[in-house]
């Protein structure tokens, strides 16, 4: 009886241990996107969004810890003009001749009982770094259902000004005020 008891507790034990490390997670690039949205001189709320988005997202449920590390390519921007992509991409904005990438990085993500609820970290957007809290909106980890990999997938927003990131070109007539929307899925490092 002991030796059932024993061996029941050091199971326990090691499944205990498997949840307290760290897992890493890589994006997935055919689900991983960052939108924007902003005020179009009164007439309608513009989004676009980025096509090419990469990083790794880091948790530690455990101990309720977690960093991530994003890079946006600037030149993959989708407006669904071939001509205001162009625009969108010159100096006046995202100047992606001199700034190929954005990124975010975070060391601090804040859970609410046994989920991530926010990043605390810093976008750097046109040379210019600023903190910024991506604020999660939803959040699940779970087997892939077509794949059977360990996969983490979420959503997050943040407000920015553009003029705080040098691209206050037609402020205020085009709205200062931009929304990100991150939309992120990820497959759990091996």
């Amino acid at each position: 009886m002991k030796s059932k008891l024993l061996i029941a507790l050091l199971a326990t034990l090691s499944i205990g241990t498997a949840f307290a490390a760290p897992a890493t997670y890589t994006t997935d690039a055919n689900h991983t996107f960052a939108q924007f949205e902003y005020n179009h001189l009164g007439f309608s709320k513009q989004t676009s969004r980025f096509n090419t988005v990469a990083g790794t997202v880091t948790i530690d449920q455990a101990a309720k810890k977690g960093s991530a590390d994003i890079t946006i390519d600037t030149k993959s921007v989708d407006t669904g003009s071939a001509l205001f992509n162009g625009h969108i991409q010159s100096e006046d904005f995202l100047s992606t001749t001199q700034f190929p990438t954005a990124s975010f990085q975070s060391n601090d993500m804040i859970f609410k009982g046994d989920k991530p609820v926010a990043l605390k970290g810093v976008l750097t957007l046109k040379g210019v770094s600023k903190p910024v809290t991506l604020n999660i909106t939803n959040f699940d980890c779970k087997k892939h259902p077509m794949s059977g990999v360990d996969y983490c997938g979420a959503n997050a927003e943040t407000k920015v000004k553009r003029t705080e990131f040098n691209m206050g070109k037609y402020a205020p007539n085009v709205g200062d005020d931009v929304t990100i929307l991150i939309a992120i899925e990820a497959a759990k490092k091996e």
